[in-house]
């Protein structure tokens, strides 16, 4: 029996695969390497997944049914961890349609091969984006998300509703895991951390939005992992847990702190709130506390520290 997961090359997909290995689970990797950004770090990642006797990828596109469903019959995958998409809040307004393809017609795929193939458990990617423009924190799983700011965040709901009609139907067991702001070592270039990093080592400007006024809550990818991984080993009918780190941090802190790491001042471009953007993000996580066991345990400054340590050797700067 295999796990499949998808966006295996991706940032979280290549941690949780990682793990699983790790622990000598069987795991076939699906990604289709898009150039969303830096192709090389996504292949960077799958190198290293690839030294595991107990790994299998396939790049391919999650749009292509009958490839998704012959790999399925290859494997004898009994549970599917779905971390592929297409992410980015801001790049949603431009190129709607890599989020129609990546996000919902992608994931009617898999809803339709887990169905097929009678899968023991589907757990899948949402976000903390699907909050809209909520303000009374911290964001509990049982408030209203019909009203979503961006396409992205649209998506994104839509695959907690399409998952939902599919337990409803056909009793697949299904967990949708709305992740807060995720960073750490092998990080997305197109988020903050990484931005801010590059372009202080750089020497450049970066781009504060709404003049620094943003709370985000920053979660490291370790304890996003131990959840993900618990809601794999956890089956239930159908759930919907938030992952954070149940704190929000301001992002003029987050900077100071980066600054600290780097021995390097920041040169600020302060801009106005970015369509879609929220100001605040904070996670109610006593769900996935009591039916995961979800405990975060690494601060954004232990974090920062580990992230700087890794970006600076993944590009040679020490």
């Amino acid at each position: 029996m295999s796990m499949m997961v998808t966006g295996s090359a991706g940032f979280i997909g290549f941690h949780v695969a990682k793990t699983l290995l790790e622990r000598g689970e069987k795991v076939v990797g699906y990604d289709n390497v898009n150039d969303y950004y830096d192709q090389d770090l996504k292949w960077a990642r799958n190198s290293i997944l690839e030294g595991y006797d107990n790994y299998k990828f396939y790049h391919k596109d999650l749009c292509d049914y009958e490839s998704l469903e012959k790999t399925f019959d290859q494997h004898n995958i009994t549970r599917m961890c779905h971390l592929a998409a297409q992410a980015g809040v801001r790049y949603s307004i431009d190129n709607p349609q890599a989020y129609q393809r990546s996000n919902l017609e992608a994931f009617t795929n898999v809803l339709e091969v887990c169905r097929h193939k009678e899968v023991d458990n589907l757990v899948f990617a949402s976000s903390s984006s699907v909050y809209g423009g909520c303000t009374e924190i911290p964001f509990s799983e049982d408030y209203d998300i019909t009203h979503p700011i961006s396409f992205y965040a649209a998506t994104k709901v839509a695959n907690e509703v399409m998952a939902h009609s599919y337990h409803h139907l056909y009793g697949i067991p299904c967990s949708g895991l709305r992740f807060f702001t995720v960073y750490g070592p092998w990080g997305r270039p197109d988020m903050a951390m990484y931005l801010f990093t590059e372009n202080m080592l750089q020497d450049k400007p970066i781009d504060v939005f709404n003049y620094g006024n943003m709370k985000r809550d920053f979660t490291y990818i370790d304890d996003i992992v131990s959840g993900v991984i618990s809601s794999i080993d956890n089956p239930f009918d159908y759930e919907i847990f938030n992952l954070g780190n149940h704190t929000t941090v301001n992002l003029m802190y987050v900077i100071n702190k980066l600054e600290e790491a780097l021995g390097i001042e920041a040169k600020k471009n302060m801009l106005p709130m970015q369509p879609g953007d929220v100001e605040k993000t904070y996670a109610d996580i006593s769900k996935a506390k009591n039916m995961l066991g979800f405990e975060p345990k690494t601060s954004v400054e232990k974090g920062i520290e580990h992230f700087v340590e890794w970006y600076k050797k993944y590009h040679d700067l020490i």
